[in-house]
């Protein structure tokens, strides 16, 4: 069944007309009245919906009835991830979102290739989001990946408060001893580096916030590589 994400929230069965992408959606599968589909809104349940009319420039719909599907990780994890070059970090927002993430911070460190700032990085995180979006509507998940805005990792790592007691942190270090292991926090953050790695510096003052060091084993993993095999560690375990 055709599975759509609506920017506007669902509240209560009744007729609506879709908003703008929704409907473009409909109109490209050649959905007709009558057809079924599924419609979410990003705040958890999700909708069983009926097509009820077509028209050039407008599609209605009827929602029929809620459901409340668990999709999601048994944790919230953030991916604080120094963005990886060309278009490799749409594969990275793809697949965390097929994985799970709750939220993925952009960062640009002393080491990165992709620099983004100002209205760049704004359009770029739009399209981030975009992607999120699409890939939770053909994954099943409810709660598409949030996309923070692009920072430097200094001033992130500066705003940064104190460690909850519900939270863990990692960083993912290729010069890091200890393997990651199982954790009992509700929460995760996890720092991962550019293509050349975080500087010593960069290191050190992630661990000045709570992060600990931490090893995926004795192979060196690819910028986009190794947020994802953390999350599908977590999924897994």
């Amino acid at each position: 069944m055709p599975r759509f994400f609506v920017d506007t929230p669902l509240v209560q069965p009744g007729e609506f007309a879709l908003p703008a992408g929704a409907a473009r959606h409909v109109q490209v599968l050649r959905l007709q009245p009558g057809d079924a589909l599924t419609l979410f809104d990003g705040s958890g349940p999700e909708w069983r919906a009926e097509v009820t009319a077509m028209g050039r420039s407008e599609v209605r719909v009827s929602l029929l009835a809620v459901e409340h599907p668990l999709r999601e990780l048994a944790r919230a994890v953030t991916l604080a991830v120094v963005m990886p070059a060309n278009d490799r970090m749409d594969f990275l927002v793809e697949k965390a979102t097929e994985l799970g993430a709750a939220a993925l911070q952009p960062l640009v460190s002393e080491r990165s290739v992709l620099r983004l700032a100002g209205e760049r990085a704004d359009k770029k995180r739009a399209h981030w989001q975009g992607v999120a979006i699409a890939a939770a509507e053909q994954s099943g998940r409810t709660v598409p990946t949030r996309i923070e805005p692009v920072m430097t990792l200094a001033v992130w790592l500066a705003a940064l408060p104190e460690p909850a007691d519900d939270e863990w942190r990692g960083l993912l270090s290729p010069r890091a001893a200890q393997p990651l292991a199982a954790f009992a926090q509700g929460r995760a953050l996890f720092l991962s580096g550019p293509e050349g790695g975080l500087s010593d510096a960069e290191e050190d003052s992630a661990r000045a916030r709570g992060f600990a060091a931490i090893s995926l084993g004795p192979r060196i993993l690819r910028a986009d590589t190794a947020p994802l095999a953390v999350l599908s560690w977590l999924a897994l375990s």
